[in-house]
């Protein structure tokens, strides 16, 4: 199966979407259960509860008795209605991490309130094309609160006017609508979107070769073999290489194996084959947070190298990651933000 296919199906009867590359599973999308927190890209009208003092954060609360932990909690005082947007999972039972830096986000567009300005991707280098895109922006967004900002992604490359103008306005609307809903009680105002719209808006550049949504694609196209392979904590490399992938309570460790192989070019071989990797494996089993890293040996020299791997690695991937450095005892760590269930909390 080459090419770049997006399949859209179900699993455990819940909305599913699978990113295939060359037959090989790039991304997975799941929708989590009903009964669960909010998930990330929901917008919620929450109440201010109490200040987390010494932190400078606040804790508000959210619709059917569920809480949020909001970082900046400066100038609010308990009782306050406020709106937030859930930026990614609580950990653990603890609170869902949120903010007031509302993006409604479209296949095209993000509109950004208390963010003004227009911007467009830099993916788009065509100067004639910006200057396109430009005007269909300052067109669409006329009338709207000079608060607001507007960001085209790269997906906006080329588009049909008419559709482009549509979906900003669709999202200007939907924003204006939203901000102006502030008093009352905790509510879900905008929910998260299922896995089916997200591979739709966010996996829209670059454009899908084919797009299949049907029951029993996953099947049929082995993206359940695919899912099969990332259950395991064991990723095979090349030239006999391989990785552990482990979660813990407190981290995630990753262990990088050379095989057969001990010498430390094998070493260095092995450690480059785990960093071009592990953004994908860490992205598909949904692992976040502390991640500590137990490379094979390889000179000092080398080290650098495998940073450079890593980083581009990492550029690639949507999830902000911060690559930590190395620890005194030769094992390098990351920080990469939960923005997605586990895997093994969804199948």
């Amino acid at each position: 199966m080459k090419g770049r296919i997006v399949l859209l199906d179900t699993l455990n009867d819940r909305p599913a979407a699978a990113l295939m590359v060359d037959g090989k599973l790039q991304d997975l999308l799941i929708d989590p259960p009903e009964d669960g927190p909010p998930g990330i890209g929901a917008i919620l009208r929450g109440v201010c509860d109490r200040p987390l003092k010494g932190q400078g954060g606040m804790m508000l609360r959210l619709p059917d008795g569920q809480s949020a932990f909001l970082r900046q909690g400066k100038g609010l005082s308990p009782g306050q209605p406020l709106l937030v947007q859930v930026t990614g999972m609580g950990a653990d039972g603890k609170a869902t991490p949120v903010t007031t830096r509302l993006l409604f986000k479209s296949r095209y567009a993000i509109v950004t309130p208390d963010a003004p300005g227009l911007n467009i991707a830099r993916s788009i280098k065509d100067e004639a094309e910006r200057d396109r895109l430009l005007e269909i922006a300052h067109e669409a967004m006329s009338g709207a609160p000079n608060t607001f900002g507007l960001i085209l992604r790269s997906a906006a490359d080329e588009v049909d006017a008419d559709a482009l103008a549509e979906d900003i306005t669709a999202m200007r609307d939907l924003a204006e609508a939203v901000t102006t809903d502030l008093d009352g009680e905790p509510e879900l105002l905008v929910d998260a979107p299922d896995a089916h719209l997200t591979a739709w808006r966010d996996w829209a550049s670059p454009e899908p070769d084919e797009v299949i949504a049907r029951e029993g694609a996953f099947a049929d196209l082995g993206v359940l073999e695919e899912i099969d392979a990332v259950l395991q904590d064991a990723v095979l490399l090349s030239a006999g290489a391989s990785m552990m992938i482990e979660p813990t309570s407190a981290l995630v460790a990753v262990d990088v194996n050379t095989g057969a192989d001990s010498s430390l070019a094998a070493g260095l071989k092995a450690n480059l084959a785990a960093a071009k990797d592990l953004p994908r494996q860490l992205r598909l089993r949904g692992l976040g947070g502390q991640i500590t890293l137990d490379v094979a040996p390889m000179p000092k020299k080398d080290r650098r190298q495998f940073e450079d791997a890593l980083r581009r690695a990492f550029r690639a991937d949507g999830t902000d990651t911060v690559l930590a450095g190395w620890t005194p005892l030769g094992m390098y760590e990351l920080q990469r933000k939960r923005d997605r269930w586990p895997l093994t909390a969804l199948i």
